[in-house]
């Protein structure tokens, strides 16, 4: 019984539970906390126009409003109306690609460079690696890769390295793909919308960011397989330990024979044109969510045309992309809930000048590093990169003005700390990745978190390098 009770004890809220109490939070401060505001001005940054807090203008006020129950339990319908913008990209964005995951090209692609450098592992692994992360880092795949599991845990076995080594080529490299995100829709281009930054600038400065974590990541799983290679005593996942079971390759070899077609490399020039349609109208013609949404759902309708599917098809696999993401676009609307309680009871700007009353006076260096620390402590209880740009980005970005940040690196902050850390607290995606790998999640958490150590040194660098170069 004790047993038991401890494990009640140690159990994790449900996201939807903890985004209700927080929620709850927030009505309950506008009864507690002083209405105030600052004043802001409008400033041209680079040719953007946008509202920056003037420091050392926060005045309390009578106005604001205190939450009341009707208050409180509409603020979920006006969070989801005021994120509608974020909520609608992730929804047409996830669908139009999911059609185009379902012609195989990714799967074709990833074939021809097993069959391309058979026996050449120091070439193939981080070539493998690389297209997940290429495909986390532009396109925010993640669950769309949850197939590949199974298959690469028997590939690393097969190729004389372990379960877990198998593994990490899929998750590490989406992951580490997606915190060094260059065009992520659901990262980049929502933070950068909330925090009035024009859409995907600074882009040569997150190529260098997937660069360097690409690089770090690389090297710390070769350097493990090496040693595994030579001493499977070192392995940290043996075969009795995998919860699942292994067929005798089967799925590896039905990815290995599948042959590139025609339509394949169609599909992959489509995919590669539209990405540099979509860097040249937001450079070129100030594009946002909008725009980019349009152009992701026409390649998705393109691509199925080419792989030859019926308008019905088109429609079915539309909505089945849509669904599988139904969890992160209704998280950040929720979400978007308790800064509207904050809002309506003017408290927001109180908050705010609480907070950088207890960091005046503190270098801009040190203070994006504690926006990294909040960052990475808060993706614990909120898993999703849109759900917590829509919780945190609104605060922490005027915060920024006032302690001399500039937004840019207040996204950059947000950016790392929202996903790196997803390869770590149980609490996020990569408890379905061990699942779907049959590794023990603790036998993950003592491969990654030297490695953690190395790639959050290495965010603190980029970060300090980012308040030095001022980038807007």
């Amino acid at each position: 019984m004790t047993v038991e009770k401890k494990k009640k004890r140690l159990q994790i809220p449900h996201t939807f539970v903890f985004l209700f109490f927080l929620a709850l939070l927030a009505a309950l401060l506008t009864w507690v906390l002083p209405h105030g505001q600052y004043q802001y001005e409008a400033v041209d940054v680079n040719g953007t126009i946008r509202n920056l807090v003037v420091p050392g203008t926060y005045q309390v006020i009578e106005t604001g409003k205190k939450a009341g129950v009707v208050d409180f339990f509409s603020s979920f319908h006006k969070g989801l109306i005021a994120a509608a913008d974020v909520v609608m990209l992730i929804f047409l964005v996830n669908g139009a690609f999911g059609m185009i995951i379902k012609t195989g090209a990714f799967n074709a692609l990833l074939s021809t460079l097993l069959r391309r450098f058979e026996g050449k592992d120091k070439v193939l692994v981080p070539l493998m690696f690389l297209v997940f992360a290429f495909c986390g880092s532009m396109f925010g795949m993640l669950n769309e890769f949850n197939g590949f599991y199974p298959i690469f845990v028997g590939l690393g076995i097969a190729l004389g390295y372990d379960a877990l080594f198998g593994m990490a080529i899929v998750g590490l490299g989406a992951y580490v793909g997606f915190a060094g995100s260059i065009m992520n829709p659901y990262t980049v281009v929502v933070a950068q919308g909330i925090a009035g930054v024009p859409l995907y600038s600074n882009t040569w400065f997150r190529v260098l960011s997937f660069a360097v974590f690409c690089a770090i990541s690389i090297f710390w799983l070769l350097r493990y397989g090496s040693k595994v290679k030579k001493n499977p005593l070192y392995s940290f996942v043996s075969r009795q330990e995998l919860t699942i079971e292994l067929d005798s390759g089967t799925d590896r070899n039905e990815l290995v024979n599948i042959k590139m077609t025609t339509k394949h490399k169609l599909i992959l020039a489509i995919v590669i044109l539209s990405m540099a349609w979509i860097i040249y109208g937001s450079v070129k013609q100030g594009w946002g969510m909008m725009q980019l949404t349009g152009v992701f759902i026409f390649m998705g309708i393109l691509a199925a045309i080419i792989d030859g599917w019926q308008a019905d098809d088109i429609a079915k696999e539309f909505i089945e992309g849509a669904k599988s993401v139904a969890f992160g676009a209704l998280v950040t609307g929720i979400a978007r809930a308790t800064l509207v309680l904050l809002q309506d009871g003017l408290i927001v700007d109180t908050i705010i000048h609480g907070m950088v009353s207890q960091l005046d006076g503190l270098p801009p260096v040190l203070a994006v590093q504690g926006m990294l620390v909040i960052q990475t402590l808060f993706n614990f209880v909120i898993p999703s990169g849109s759900g917590q740009a829509a919780t945190t980005i609104p605060i922490l970005a005027p915060m920024g003005d006032i302690l001399g940040l500039t937004r840019e690196a207040v996204v950059m902050a947000f950016q790392y700390g929202s996903t790196m850390a997803d390869l770590l607290w149980p609490t996020c995606g990569i408890t379905v990745v061990c699942g779907l790998s049959g590794i023990p999640y603790d036998k993950w958490v003592k491969f990654f978190i030297p490695l953690f150590g190395l790639l959050y040194i290495a965010q603190m660098i980029l970060l300090t390098l980012c308040v030095m170069l001022g980038l807007q």
